[in-house]
């Protein structure tokens, strides 16, 4: 089973979602399809159409676009890594608002984490893997 979520004092779906070093709070709640992310439109906040197609895949997907409101707290990382983030936590607070969809979600693969993160730096090295240039002389 999928654990659910909601905000005790509203009665907010949520769901968190993570990719690469992001971190989205999603809450979903009946409404007429606006989507807010961090105070902004989405289109003011994703200026990429790539960006703003990965947000918005998931409603299409389960045929929510114009039933419920978003709103999206995320910060880390770069756009993409936001984006995907924003997708998956979004995938999560649906399912926590309606259980029947988590299954065309699943197959979907937005539930799916990517589990695609940096590489720490090791000891004695200047990045993740690249070490000091050998000098002969």
């Amino acid at each position: 089973m999928v654990a659910v979520k909601k905000d005790k004092i509203s009665g907010d779906a949520l769901g968190t979602g993570r990719r690469k070093s992001s971190v989205a709070r999603v809450r979903v709640r009946a409404g007429s399809g606006k989507i807010t992310v961090n105070s902004k439109p989405l289109a003011e906040y994703f200026v990429n159409e790539q960006h703003q197609n990965a947000v918005t895949s998931t409603l299409v997907a389960v045929e929510h676009s114009d039933s419920v409101d978003v709103l999206v707290r995320v910060n880390g990382g770069g756009m993409t890594g936001q984006s995907g983030a924003v997708r998956m936590g979004l995938a999560r607070a649906l399912v926590s608002y309606n259980e029947s969809l988590h299954e065309s979600l699943r197959d979907g693969g937005f539930l799916t984490r990517d589990s695609r993160m940096k590489e720490r730096k090791k000891p004695g090295l200047r990045g993740a893997r690249r070490g000091v240039q050998f000098s002969k002389r």
